[in-house]
């Protein structure tokens, strides 16, 4: 007989393995949950090639306490998560993060520093002279700003966080089931009855977790419902250089690019300069990116970089909201035990442990507790009102 299951999550990713862990590790939580993973291995799995850096350098509230949240669970995972057999250790940094601007970025970065300081956050906006005082391998003679976060921020081993989670849950009694999603079996109007594998097999379910990363456009489209959820891929390159950079902070350029040390090597990308199609899973790396867009712009304001020579690279996918780029978390409206957990555009690996303690706490007493969820509700996309995260 096929088992039935109280909390059926699409996507083992680290959001659906978070979703999974707090739920399961709930007092109020007595079900059975099953977690769908169409890749086991992990290995083109987003939450395995995500660069894994946490900042509270955001310009909302909701996303400064998703941030909040999630800073204070990741200092916690060893104790958190950790199994007999295995020791939780994500390699949590915290160097900090410093966001560069030019000069007609100062009015916005003022706005966005009073934002967090009201949230508690305590980042410095830096002068250009201050900046290069701090760190003389930086160039800022065309710089007008910069921001500064000397704490809760930096980066972590996102696949190791990923497999904690899923370790974690599994040891509390969450089923992972190897599969493809097909289909969702709708009951009547407005449920879903089951989860349909490519296997043929059939998971009956008391409420499903969309939490299929770049997939959940296509998860949501079996329930007859628009998710603006869709893949959208970025590169990261490994680099080695003869100049070190000591004390590196998470460096996010004017250019868009990114760059942070990886012991002894740095890693960096960019901003995706373009989508690919809605349709683009590929994982195929755009090594031009790195020779004409991203090497100019770090030799540009790290000099020392002029030398550097490129190791090795990856592309993975963002779960990118084509609506406002922010995380979409909450039940939907026209499907009552259908959940969404995806959208979050970049940001998914840094507020995993967030969304998964509020996204429970959502299945358990359909409000979240922990951290505010209701600015990520869906229903902030019929009403046409999205969060201000990226308008500066």
């Amino acid at each position: 007989m096929q088992p039935s299951y109280d909390v059926v999550i699409i996507g083992g990713g680290v959001i659906g393995s978070s979703v999974a862990y707090h739920l399961s590790a709930h007092p109020d939580f007595t079900g059975r949950v099953a977690v769908v993973e169409r890749d086991p291995t992990y290995a083109a799995s987003s939450s395995s090639l995500s660069t894994s850096a946490i900042r509270q350098q955001f310009a909302t509230p909701a996303n400064i306490r998703m941030s909040a949240y999630s800073i204070d669970f990741l200092r916690r995972v060893p104790e958190l998560l950790g199994v007999e057999g295995h020791d939780a250790d994500i390699g949590l940094r915290e160097p900090g993060y410093l966001i560069l601007g030019t000069p007609d970025a100062i009015p916005a970065f003022e706005a966005r520093n009073a934002t967090q300081r009201a949230c508690g956050v305590h980042a410095e906006l830096l002068a250009p002279a201050e900046m290069r005082r701090r760190h003389p391998w930086l160039r800022v003679d065309d710089l007008g700003i910069g921001s500064y976060g000397p704490e809760k921020e930096g980066w972590f081993d996102g696949p190791a966080l990923l497999q904690a989670f899923r370790r974690k849950a599994r040891a509390q009694g969450v089923e992972y089931v190897a599969g493809t999603v097909t289909g969702l079996e709708m009951v009547g109007a407005g449920r879903v009855g089951a989860v349909l594998l490519a296997d043929g097999a059939r998971l009956p379910a008391g409420a499903v977790v969309n939490a299929a990363g770049p997939w959940s456009g296509q998860v949501g489209r079996m329930a007859g419902l628009d998710v603006p959820v869709v893949p959208l891929k970025r590169c990261v390159f490994v680099f080695d250089s003869p100049e070190r950079i000591p004390h590196a902070p998470f460096i996010f350029d004017t250019s868009g690019f990114i760059f942070r040390p990886e012991g002894h090597l740095y890693i960096c990308g960019t901003t995706p300069t373009a989508e690919n199609a809605h349709d683009d899973f590929g994982l195929e790396v755009d090594h031009a990116l790195f020779d004409d867009t991203i090497w100019p712009a770090l030799a540009h304001r790290i000099p020392g970089f002029e030398r550097l020579r490129m190791l090795r690279a990856w592309a993975g996918l963002y779960e990118h909201n084509l609506f406002d780029h922010s995380a979409i978390i909450g039940w939907h409206p026209d499907v009552g035990n259908l959940m969404l957990a995806c959208g979050f555009s970049g940001h998914g690996m840094m507020h995993a442990p967030a969304a998964g303690a509020g996204a429970s706490e959502l299945i358990l007493y359909r409000e979240a507790r922990s951290v505010d969820l209701a600015p990520f509700a869906f229903e902030r996309i019929a009403a046409n009102q999205p969060i201000p995260e990226h308008v500066y």
